[in-house]
């Protein structure tokens, strides 16, 4: 038990701010962590050889999927008290906040399976071989993924791009 403790409790805040940047909901985001760390303490004995963390990562991405479905099958849950309209009339403090919050809703927009590989291997420094193994995919499709979601998230940022005016658009002879 003493091994586990060891092992795992270094990474708890690396999970924490994964599933933070996966649900966008702290209480939520700790459910989930907390939801990680007993099912890793259940199966303790029955993990393989390998990264601990990619272990644990890859049981955090599938308790969020699942969470995902479970979510896109019910609905969304908003409490009243969350919904007061105060929380929405304050101007940010700094520019840097309001940069960082539009990168955040950018990134949402992202397929999951791209904001989780961009997630694990920008963020977390996870490396092609650990993201894969977490997410259950071989690495190039990480590579493949990781290179839409950098492309994707740029095009995000920088905005529409709008064709030249010197660029008569084709239409289709039907």
């Amino acid at each position: 038990m003493q091994d586990m403790l060891v092992q795992v409790e270094p990474l708890i805040p690396a999970l924490r701010r994964y599933a933070r940047a996966l649900l966008h909901n702290s209480a939520a985001a700790d459910d989930l962590v907390q939801d990680c760390l007993e099912r890793a303490l259940s199966g303790w004995h029955q993990r393989r050889g390998g990264s601990i963390r990619a272990w644990l990562f890859a049981i955090l991405h599938n308790l969020a999927v699942s969470q995902f479905r479970k979510a896109a099958s019910h609905g969304r849950h908003l409490p009243i008290e969350a919904a007061s309209e105060t929380g929405f009339d304050g101007a940010a403090a700094q520019e840097h906040r309001l940069v960082y919050q539009d990168v955040l809703n950018k990134l949402t927009k992202l397929p999951e399976e791209q904001r989780a590989v961009l997630l694990l291997v920008a963020v977390e420094d996870f490396s092609y071989a650990e993201a894969a193994k977490a997410l259950n995919v071989p690495v190039g499709t990480v590579m493949s993924r990781l290179s839409r979601a950098r492309e994707k998230l740029q095009q995000e940022i920088d905005g529409p791009v709008s064709a030249p005016n010197n660029v008569v658009p084709i239409r289709s002879q039907r």
